[in-house]
């Protein structure tokens, strides 16, 4: 597993954040669901003392 820093995971949150803006434009509810998961398990594991694992690429779903 590939340990992320601090500014990879803001870029990465920003990246769920358009994906997440692309998703409301097209009225993908499921897919907004997803990306509001995985934004809250990123905000989780940056909320504790585990460091954040890169585990998907989020630009496969388009």
């Amino acid at each position: 597993m590939k340990t992320v820093t601090a500014q990879q995971a803001a870029l990465h949150i920003d990246d769920y954040l358009d994906l997440l803006n692309l998703a409301k434009k097209v009225e993908d509810l499921k897919w907004q669901k997803e990306i509001i998961r995985k934004l809250k398990r990123m905000n989780d594991s940056n909320s504790s003392s585990k460091p954040y694992y890169n585990e998907s690429n989020p630009i496969k779903h388009l």
